[in-house]
């Protein structure tokens, strides 16, 4: 492996000196190949069977840290099939027998990437890698978080330790002022629209900016969550006083700060000014086929999905609740609720959200990925279109290969729940 540019005195990025910290060297550069210690290694019910299996078959016994493996059944669970039964009996019986401290069974946790987070397994300048594509959710945290394939978790499980090459960094700056009802969920689409789905091929997007310092953790866990869908290795934001808010009395642990210096290098810096901006949708079948919401409005939808990794937290919740409270959703559609953890669906029940969406005329289901990936909960048959809070709108993504998906903020969503057709709060 490579030992790094000792006598190079030029700055770093966020992504940088986290990768040299775990790779114990002064300094790194893009396309260095490093051998890194890993703070955490996460798998789910599809993807954590293939590791297991590697990881048996390779003669390993025990996994490097039983507090360091996180294992969540959420894709197909609660079970929905006799195939997806055994998968998370797979999860289960290892977890077991490897003692594993954060093993989250159905009814104790909820989808991965927003389980995580609440309860304190990622801290700022954490390196995370997971067996799931959306782990580069966790960089809201200001943590280098990136997914990775099957057999090379299998490894990281055995040793705590992986290789990579250093990616160079796209800064992203964003100016203005953020309208209501556009959010982290609107700049995120919006910059995979204005740069397409291979702009940031393996490369780190930093997230800055004035409009992002205003931004909630749940807006910014929801565009470094979409990192990958413009190909980046990584998302990553700098930590800040909220950052630092909400990791208080969750993560009980030393943790390091870091942050860009002056002198970084990046790849390239884009700078958009958000004034005035509309929602906006990704039309299918690309989370970059992204227009203004005025130049969707009126499409007809059969189903609103509003939940998952990436908009299934506490904030976006509220927000669908504002704009269904005292509506009912249209007899010419379903609409899916779908908290993103069990403490956001306590938390429904305390506030008294739920009786909002049932009252509307929504189903709420329990924590699940459920209908994002196709799996249950939603199903799409071959006609018929949904309007969703998720991430990716593939060609039979969430079901029927003639089906279709359009993606948006949980305003609009829930929005076109009660008109039957794509539109916005300010619509009704």
């Amino acid at each position: 492996m490579l030992r790094g540019h000792v006598f190079d005195t030029m700055g770093m990025t966020i992504a940088e000196k986290i990768l040299a910290a775990h790779a114990g060297l002064e300094t790194v550069r893009p396309s260095d190949l490093i051998d890194v210690n890993v703070d955490l290694v996460l798998a789910n019910d599809i993807t954590a069977p293939i590791a297991i299996h590697e990881f048996k078959r390779a003669g390993l016994n025990e996994v490097f840290d039983p507090e360091r493996v996180v294992l969540v059944p959420d894709h197909f669970a609660p079970n929905t099939n006799i195939k997806a039964a055994e998968q998370c009996k797979i999860l289960r019986d290892f977890a077991r027998s490897q003692e594993l401290k954060h093993y989250f069974e159905v009814g104790k946790g909820g989808i991965e990437h927003v389980i995580l987070p609440e309860k304190g397994l990622v801290a700022p300048g954490d390196l995370v890698i997971g067996a799931d594509s959306h782990t580069c959710t966790y960089g809201a945290l200001g943590a280098f978080a990136t997914g990775m394939g099957s057999t090379d978790i299998a490894a990281a499980m055995a040793t705590g330790r992986t290789w990579l090459k250093v990616p160079e960094t796209i800064r992203f700056v964003y100016k203005g002022e953020l309208p209501k009802w556009v959010g982290g969920k609107d700049l995120i689409l919006y910059t995979i629209g204005q740069i397409g789905v291979d702009g940031a091929l393996y490369k780190a997007m930093e997230f800055t900016g004035p409009v992002v310092e205003q931004l909630s953790m749940d807006g910014r866990f929801t565009m470094a969550n979409m990192a990958i869908e413009a190909g980046g290795k990584a998302g990553i934001f700098h930590v800040d006083d909220k950052t630092l808010a909400y990791i208080k009395g969750r993560v009980n642990r030393p943790y390091k700060v870091y942050a860009s210096d002056p002198d970084a290098q990046y790849a390239a810096i884009y700078e958009y000014d958000v004034t005035g901006m509309e929602p906006v949708v990704a039309l299918p079948h690309l989370p970059s086929n992204v227009v203004p919401l005025s130049q969707a409005r009126g499409i007809k939808m059969d189903q609103a999905v509003i939940g998952s990794c990436t908009n299934g937290r506490w904030e976006d919740m509220v927000v669908a609740a504002e704009v269904l409270r005292g509506r009912r959703v249209s007899d010419s559609l379903r609409c899916i609720v779908i908290p993103g953890s069990q403490e956001v669906f306590r938390r429904l029940l305390s506030e008294r959200l739920m009786e909002v969406f049932i009252d509307a005329g929504a189903v709420v289901s329990t924590p699940t990925c459920g209908p994002c990936l196709g799996g249950y909960m939603g199903i799409l048959a071959a006609g018929e279109r949904c309007i969703s809070t998720t991430n990716r709108n593939f060609v039979g993504r969430m079901g029927h290969r003639d089906s279709e998906v359009y993606l948006a903020n949980p305003a609009v969503a829930a929005a076109s729940a009660v008109l039957g057709y794509i539109g916005g709060p300010e619509d009704l």
